[in-house]
């Protein structure tokens, strides 16, 4: 690709125009983890942070993340989401919360940043929930895993 899609022929910002694209199913999954103490793993496990339901409110702002993407990402166009799930995994040997979003549209311009963004506020919603008993969180490895739909058709990451 010689030419840049979000810049005009002046070198200015410009959304990209999707207009005559067809429509197509679309899907995207992104995944992250959360790294804490294993004392701050088993607290978040029993339910036991002072915040509330840690895993609960971390999914809701997740769903709710990928629906305002557009708000946050310069240029992303708003889509109308057709689903948007955010799925925990505990591994308590390396003391990590993964998270795993996937979004689902169908539409003109696939659903990658909705994944990520809801990827990436789930993990710091975690983060804020805990961070009164463990500073020393880290959240890593936020990326893309698989996507489908438009003409690329799908790509498989992991």
């Amino acid at each position: 690709m010689d030419e840049l899609t979000h810049m005009d022929h002046l070198g200015r910002p410009r959304m990209v125009d999707i207009t005559d694209k067809p429509d197509t199913h679309r899907e995207a999954t992104a995944r992250g983890v959360v790294m804490m103490q294993p004392t701050t793993l088993q607290l978040l496990k029993r339910g036991k942070m002072s915040k509330g339901d840690v895993l609960a409110v971390a999914q809701l702002a997740g769903i709710m993340a990928a629906k305002h993407t557009p708000d946050l990402i310069p240029l992303c166009h708003p889509i109308l989401l057709g689903d948007v799930s955010v799925e925990f995994e505990m591994d308590e040997a390396k003391s990590v919360v993964e998270i795993t979003a996937t979004a689902t549209s169908t539409g003109k311009t696939g659903v990658e940043m909705e994944a990520l963004t809801a990827t990436a506020i789930t993990a710091l919603t975690i983060y804020d929930m805990c961070k009164a008993v463990d500073r020393g969180m880290k959240i890593e490895n936020i990326r893309l895993v698989r996507k489908s739909g438009g003409k690329s058709g799908t790509i498989n990451l992991e």
